[in-house]
């Protein structure tokens, strides 16, 4: 006898979710490891056009770069509405910081270390609704969950960390942190699975199935 329970898909329509679904296939390991290193290459570009950006930003008003850091937030919300089982948002930013590390950047072992922490707040979200909700909604709260991790690292991290500083600082950057992780890692997440689900290159997992009866 199998047992199963309720779940849904990314459009919100119920499915059966048996408990052998949440196993982790030789596909789910391989589809977010490609996804890690293809990500961690995103990050890399991103690590001059958003270090830009934040400065900048940053400069007009301090604690307003916390726009910019969304797109360094992404790796888990996609990871976790591909592969849709426990630890994918975890593991895909992981490797994608890792990558990031390697190639080379000005943060060095602390990229690891946000991608960790950031990839649990992504984990996080998925995990508060058991791994059965995938809507646009959820993928926003996941990348703002990211977001809050990242806050919270960078509060205590460091040589200087942000809890030196100033209140005002603070909040303007945790506000600025979840607005950019929700849109630039939430949405934008989200946008980019389902277009890639479109092409017929996620057949093997739920959103590609989905994407084929939208069709």
């Amino acid at each position: 006898m199998h047992a199963s329970a309720s779940a849904h898909t990314s459009t919100g329509t119920p499915v059966s979710k048996t408990p052998h679904a949440y196993r982790w296939r030789v596909v789910d390991i391989v589809v977010a490891a490609v996804l890690g290193v293809a990500l961690g290459l995103v990050f890399w570009a991103w690590n001059t056009v958003g270090y830009a950006w934040f400065v900048s930003m940053d400069a007009l008003t301090p604690g307003l770069g916390g726009l910019a850091v969304g797109i360094w937030l992404i790796g888990g919300v996609i990871g976790g509405l591909v592969i849709r089982k426990p630890g994918a948002a975890l593991l895909v930013e992981v490797i994608a910081a890792i990558v990031s590390m390697l190639i080379g950047n000005v943060w060095g072992v602390s990229t690891l270390l946000s991608g960790i922490v950031q990839g649990l707040g992504a984990e996080l979200i998925f995990a508060i609704f058991l791994y059965r909700r995938f809507t646009l909604p959820v993928a926003m709260l996941a990348g703002a969950g990211a977001a809050l991790g990242a806050w919270v690292f960078e509060l205590f991290y460091g040589s200087s960390p942000n809890i030196l500083k100033t209140l005002e600082f603070n909040t303007i950057y945790l506000v600025s942190l979840l607005v950019s992780g929700a849109l630039l890692a939430g949405l934008v997440g989200w946008l980019a699975v389902r277009g890639l689900a479109a092409t017929g290159a996620l057949n093997r997992f739920a959103v590609g199935r989905e994407a084929r009866r939208e069709v």
